[in-house]
């Protein structure tokens, strides 16, 4: 009988990156489906280009620059094409999209180190730098047509039901659209943020798989029901009903498929829980209080920055020694 001895963690999985990717990516599939339905083929187009080129990208960073002859694609730079692409207007145009992917893989991800090392997340704080440099275009959106064939400059402009609270009150909001819209994609807003239903559903999918957990989402939309429960007591008018938070603007894309990042979110469960809170409670401040009337991308980026003093201040007491013991 042969022995093997080898130091701990003794854990063994049939896991790797990839799997875990493609799984991120095939629950994903529904809401670029619906993304295509309602805002027809650019939208699929551009989907496509963010994976295919996060995907060259990343290849020739780790195989050109970094002569790395061992790297074989694992999907990761794929997905994160992918969500920024879906977080992106349907009029966005292609070279845009391109600098995005640029900044995300290039500069968040890979300047850090590469898969494991970033501190943000790539396609978030890609979003965000678009939105700086090019405000006129991550700002332009269009009503939804409902035709798989459609192009974008078929259809007109439109204020998402978030601008439209900010601006004109909660009963304008309803004016043009209801809660089965808003529940599943019927309006204007990101290629991929439109259908709550969607994204839950892909989201179950993950659960089902493993490749997740359940404390940051919970927590992150148990915070933003709280929080908008309250305000809607003080004005209904002026700061909506917690289901329209729950379902408008790009909350549940945010909540179940960036705040859920492996490598920008805490160890603890105690660390997860605080983020949760932390992404729910500054996306509804931003909401409120600030100009632009959306904040899930700035609230996950707020709590990636503060991840390595939660995870710090949120490790478990060591068996067999008291807490002001441990080093």
């Amino acid at each position: 009988m042969k022995l093997l001895t080898s130091p701990a963690p003794h854990v063994r999985t049939q896991d790797s990156t990839r799997k875990i990717m493609i799984d991120v990516i095939i629950a994903l599939v529904p809401a670029v489906i619906a993304g295509t339905f309602f805002f027809g083929l650019q939208a699929l187009i551009l989907s496509i280009l963010g994976m295919v080129s996060a995907e060259a990208l990343e290849f020739f960073i780790l195989r050109v620059l970094r002569k790395d002859k061992n790297f074989k694609p694992n999907g990761s730079a794929a997905v994160t094409g992918l969500l920024l692409a879906l977080n992106l207007s349907v009029a966005t145009p292609w070279w845009v999209l391109l600098i995005g992917v640029l900044f995300a893989i290039a500069i968040v991800k890979h300047t850090f180190g590469g898969l494991g090392q970033n501190i943000f997340n790539p396609a978030l704080a890609a979003r965000v730098f678009l939105l700086v440099s090019f405000p006129n275009v991550m700002t332009t959106w269009y009503k939804p047509i409902a035709s798989f064939t459609g192009w974008y400059t078929d259809i007109q402009t439109t204020a998402t039901p978030l601008a439209v609270l900010k601006s004109a009150g909660f009963s304008k909001v309803f004016e043009s659209t209801n809660y089965f819209n808003l529940a599943f994609g019927n309006v204007g807003g990101c290629i991929g943020e439109t259908s709550a239903i969607l994204l839950f559903l892909g989201f179950l999918y993950l659960l089902f798989r493993g490749r997740i957990k359940v404390i940051i989402p919970a927590t992150y939309i148990g915070s933003v029901l709280l929080v908008s429960a309250i305000f809607y007591n003080v004005n209904p008018e002026r700061f909506g009903s917690p289901l329209f938070h729950l379902l408008a603007g790009g909350l549940m894309l945010g909540a179940l498929f960036m705040a859920t990042d492996m490598v920008t979110t805490p160890m603890t469960l105690k660390g997860q829980v605080i983020f949760g809170l932390g992404c729910g409670i500054m996306t509804m401040l931003v909401r409120y209080l600030a100009g632009y009337p959306e904040g899930v991308s700035l609230s996950i980026l707020l709590m990636n920055a503060l991840v390595p003093i939660i995870d710090r201040h949120t490790q478990p007491k060591i068996f067999g020694r008291r807490k002001n013991e441990q080093k």
